[in-house]
Formats: structure tokens, C-alpha cells, sequence
């Protein structure tokens, strides 16, 4: 069954949003599912996890960026944030929401056998 990779490779919290949700989505579909957040990427997980949007998707009845995060990882995705994007950021592997990992790209691809590589 062939996996999928995201890389966010901004701190964009919709394109991380976007990224939850189509991770989530192919989780559900019992298909491996994780998701890079690269360099700057990394200050999205900042604890507490916001967005701007959040009353928004939240008056429409959808999760929140910290809920989609919660909801992603009880599916099974994997959240991995770069090492380097960590010292941008100013956060350490402590500082991290429960479950999110650190990594790079090298071992990120190397396990990523065929897995399909898409871009937030």
C-alpha cells in the first residue's frame, strides 16, 4: 500500500491545515501518511497549537489547527519536524506537541520507500 509524504515548507497555518486534513484522510484510508514540517515550518508547532482561522473553522463545525493535529495522530500520521527548522524556531524536541518527532529529510526519504512525495 503506498504511503504518502507532505512536506510544509512554510508557516502557513492553512497549508498545515490542508496537509492535517489529506494526511487524516489517507490514514483513514488505512495507508501510511506522515508529514515533514521543514525550516520555518517548525514554528507551527508552538505550543498551544493556534491559527488565525481557528473561530472560523471551529463556527463551520470543523477542527481547529491543534484539534486536526490530534485527530491526525490518532489516525496514525506521523509528524516529523526538521532538526534545523527546531533551532529557527527556538524550540527544543521537549517543546513539542505529545507525539511529534524530530527528523531530516535524508532519513525522512530513506524511509519513505515509494511512498508518493507531495508539497503543502
Amino acid at each position: 500500500m503506498r504511503g504518502v509524504i507532505i512536506v510544509v515548507a512554510s508557516a502557513d497555518p492553512t497549508r498545515f491545515h490542508a496537509a492535517l486534513s489529506l494526511a487524516a484522510a489517507h490514514a483513514a484510508l488505512e495507508r501510511p501518511a506522515r508529514i515533514f514540517l521543514q525550516a520555518e515550518a517548525v514554528r507551527l508547532l508552538k505550543q498551544p497549537i493556534a491559527a488565525p482561522g481557528d473561530p472560523s473553522y471551529n463556527e463551520a463545525g470543523m477542527p481547529t489547527l491543534g484539534q486536526l493535529l490530534g485527530e491526525a495522530a490518532a489516525l496514525g500520521v506521523e509528524v516529523v519536524a526538521c532538526q534545523s527548522g527546531l533551532a529557527l524556531a527556538g524550540l527544543s524536541a521537549t517543546d513539542l506537541p505529545p507525539g511529534v518527532e524530530t527528523g531530516g529529510l535524508v532519513e525522512l526519504l530513506s524511509k519513505g520507500g515509494d511512498d508518493q512525495l507531495m508539497m503543502a
